[in-house]
């Protein structure tokens, strides 16, 4: 008895530390695009509890972050449009061989909550519905305004729409415009429209307009939690994050595209 009561304080102190340095394990850094905040929310304590760091996220758009990061910002992830990676590899801001691509998200019209649902089903519906709208708002920096402003062009809307055109910065003010009243149609990524309350979801525009703006990740060069921000790239690409990203209004993107 004498020999086991050492071995057994030994042990039960081994865990304790153990313990100890999981819950002083560093946060980890992520910089998070907008289009990504509703699948991160309703992930983050999993992800918490698998990877043994909590999570410290910015959310904002992807070229707010970017700017962040060109400005010197610290991070452990960035959590981007895949376009917005792709420009962070080419500068070696991120970590070779981190890089991962999650899902896709297209864009869809909604409006203000309890109105009536205008017609979007085709390219004409769409059409006419734009252009009978009193006004309609989107983000000058989300990263969808490059296809609504190709779309546009494509309906041959650009200029009659231009003066009753709202931009905002960033999608949420967008949204929430439209939730009050004061705008009548938000268009923005689907991904950002599902989780919003004090507006109704129309759907997605037409497949024949339809564009999709891809997301994934890359842990920083200089992360301070390089094994939480790999361990977190590898949880948001299992298959815990897979039923996430569909419920929140994204298609999931095949390992290696």
């Amino acid at each position: 008895m004498t020999l086991r009561v050492p071995s057994l304080a030994i042990a039960a102190a081994g865990l304790l530390l153990a313990h100890t340095a999981a819950a002083q394990s560093g946060p980890v850094r992520v910089l998070a695009s907008n289009g990504m905040k509703a699948v991160i929310e309703e992930l983050q304590p999993q992800c918490e509890r698998a990877i043994g760091h909590p999570l410290s996220i910015e959310y904002n758009s992807t070229t707010g972050l970017m700017q962040k990061i060109d400005a010197g910002g610290s991070f452990d992830v960035a959590i981007l449009t895949s376009e917005g990676i792709a420009d962070l590899v080419k500068q070696t801001k991120v970590m070779a061989g981190t890089r991962a691509d999650f899902a896709r998200s297209g864009i869809g019209l909604a409006v203000r909550a309890g109105s009536t649902k205008p017609d979007i089903g085709s390219p004409a519906a769409l059409k006419k519905t734009l252009k009978e709208a009193k006004s309609i708002t989107y983000a000058e920096d989300g990263a969808s305004r490059p296809s609504i402003d190709k779309m546009l062009a494509s309906l041959d809307l650009a200029e009659e729409t231009k003066p009753k055109i709202v931009l905002t910065r960033g999608s949420g003010p967008a949204m929430a415009s439209v939730a009050s009243g004061q705008v009548a149609i938000v268009m923005t990524l689907m991904s950002e429209l599902l989780p919003v309350h004090g507006i109704d979801v129309v759907g997605p525009l037409p497949a024949e307009l339809q564009s999709y703006v891809s997301f994934g990740a890359a842990a920083g060069a200089k992360a301070s939690e390089p094994g939480g921000a790999k361990a977190l790239i590898a949880f948001l690409r299992g298959p815990e994050a897979a039923p996430v990203y569909k419920a929140k209004g994204m298609e999931p993107l095949p390992k290696g595209h």
